[in-house]
């Protein structure tokens, strides 16, 4: 479970991305990046972050903690445009937080370095939760003190969005023709001897993450435990179908060097 926060103070919105997310600070002191749950992307976008975002970190990437971070619309009366005072009076209750990465930079291949290592597990870990939102042109990391975080989960996992054809998601090749960390990234082959054994018992928890009322009334489902373990079948199929989709991804890479 993800730990649980309650917002005491909205801060200000951060202009970035569709989603329009805010700073606020919660009861434990402490900043966070809250993603709205009455965001036009909806509660999918929130269950991508947690699962996405809770596995990589279950693998050893560096993602920003994930909390519940409980609002209380009344905290609107604070922000002074119309279309943000809507969205959180939309978002009471359960969103997701992030924790805020104090001094951090957006992440530009033209001006960073990134280790050849860490660049190839996450190359790998986008391939794996289809990732298709780590472009050049929007890379969706930071550079801080400490290194690289990888932030904004939400486009993975599309499957999701159309579960009657979730199957088709699990052998589709990834295109990471455009992925920001395509030219940096290291052999694929030792990123995948490294993460692939680490993926059942991170997936598992990172399924076990994702709250509970985003999960009720999923159509097609009768109970959130059965959304869950359609999330675990679906990455667990794509995991043990790497051999399918993981040499063309190793061939695009090779050429890159």
């Amino acid at each position: 479970m993800l730990h649980e926060v309650t917002a005491v103070r909205y801060v200000t919105p951060l202009r970035e991305g569709g989603s329009m997310p805010g700073l606020v600070e919660g009861d434990d002191h402490r900043l966070y990046v809250l993603k709205w749950v009455g965001a036009a992307q909806g509660r999918k976008a929130l269950i991508a972050e947690v699962l996405a975002g809770e596995l990589g970190r279950g693998l050893g990437l560096p993602v920003p903690e994930l909390v519940l971070l409980d609002l209380d619309p009344v905290l609107a009366r604070s922000e002074p445009e119309v279309m943000i005072q809507d969205q959180m009076r939309a978002s009471g209750g359960g969103n997701l937080g992030m924790a805020y990465v104090s001094g951090a930079l957006n992440f530009d291949p033209l001006c960073f370095e990134v280790d050849a290592e860490l660049a190839a597990r996450v190359l790998w870990f986008d391939a794996l939760i289809g990732n298709v939102d780590r472009s050049w042109r929007n890379p969706n990391m930071l550079v801080a003190t400490g290194g690289l975080r990888l932030i904004d989960h939400g486009a993975s996992l599309i499957f999701h969005h159309h579960w009657p054809g979730a199957q088709g998601w699990r052998l589709k090749p990834y295109d990471a023709s455009d992925h920001a960390l395509r030219r940096s990234a290291g052999p694929l082959a030792a990123a995948e001897a490294e993460l692939a054994p680490l993926v059942p018992a991170a997936l598992a928890a990172a399924v076990a993450a994702i709250p509970e009322v985003w999960l009720v009334e999923e159509p097609g489902f009768e109970t959130p435990e059965a959304v869950r373990a359609a999330y675990v079948e679906q990455v667990t199929a794509r995991w043990e179908g790497r051999s399918v989709w993981l040499p063309e991804l190793i061939e695009l890479v090779e050429v890159a060097e």
